[in-house]
């Protein structure tokens, strides 16, 4: 089996993930709960089911499955992310959430495991996306779905090209946001699953939208929660980061106005079957 790798990238390590935590909870997490509950209905739901959540970050859906009456197993590799997680899970009272800091391409459970496995917009960021879906088959029962999210590509969202174009605008040399998005194709999405030995395999086209009450309100999520910026904002020192800010927040308005802004963000879900025999 060959394994696709992505290119190095500073998304590829804690350090992001730990940094823009807060954000995420308040701002992301919202947000990524329909495509959650989507992700568990592909999956033919989760009541009764043991399941694992790979690259969990604050537990958006394993705080879902864990209310439709799951066993979940939650792994992330950033140890904020796992905090928040815990945070949520105590706050919610929800007791059937095992979580741990782990790596995706080396998971720590036992072969066939698990009755589903999920990994929503995490394991497109693994520097060995092969060894990651490699992991999740393997942990898999025989006949079992595996369901992972990945993002279309930015231009398939006006708003957030017209975030990356002021930002390039802004910074020339920006280093993000220029590559292809990784599982951004339903082709290589397809692919990637098949390659790993998932059967049955289908990428569902979903999506949803947020509406924000200005582009200020906007552009403060985005400041808040988009971990590249979060990192690009430490890099560079918060006096260096406002002039870059202050020329985004003026090309945004340029663009789309100063009054409420409705972002409807795209994805891909992946669901492949684990094989049932030994291939």
């Amino acid at each position: 089996m060959s394994t696709p790798q992505t290119a190095s990238s500073p998304l590829a390590t804690p350090r992001a993930w730990n940094l823009v935590r807060d954000g995420y909870v308040s701002d992301v997490v919202p947000q990524f709960v329909p495509f959650a509950a989507d992700a568990i209905r592909l999956a033919g739901g989760v009541s009764g089911r043991r399941v694992v959540d790979v690259a969990c970050g604050p537990g958006t859906l394993s705080l879902l499955a864990a209310a439709d009456g799951a066993e979940v197993d939650a792994l992330d590799f950033a140890p904020a992310m796992i905090e928040a997680l815990e945070a949520r899970r105590a706050a919610a009272g929800l007791s059937s959430v095992r979580a741990c800091v782990g790596d995706g391409m080396a998971l720590p459970y036992a072969d066939a495991s698990f009755d589903a496995a999920f990994s929503m917009f995490g394991l497109i960021f693994f520097p060995d996306r092969g060894r990651g879906f490699a992991e999740l088959r393997r942990v898999l029962r025989p006949g079992r779905p595996c369901v992972v999210g990945s993002w279309k590509p930015f231009d398939a969202v006006p708003v957030m090209a017209a975030l990356m174009q002021a930002l390039r605008a802004a910074l020339p040399g920006l280093p993000f946001g220029q590559g292809v998005a990784p599982l951004g194709t339903r082709e290589v999405f397809e692919h990637e699953l098949r390659e790993a030995g998932f059967r049955e395999v289908v990428v569902h086209d979903v999506e949803h939208a947020t509406t924000y009450p200005s582009v200020d309100a906007f552009w403060s999520s985005m400041q808040r929660s988009m971990a590249p910026l979060v990192l690009l904002r430490d890099s560079m020192g918060q006096d260096a980061f406002a002039a870059v800010a202050k020329s985004v927040r003026h090309d945004l308005g340029q663009a789309h106005g100063d009054g409420p802004i409705e972002a409807i963000f795209r994805a891909n879900l992946g669901v492949g079957i684990a094989p049932t025999d030994a291939g």
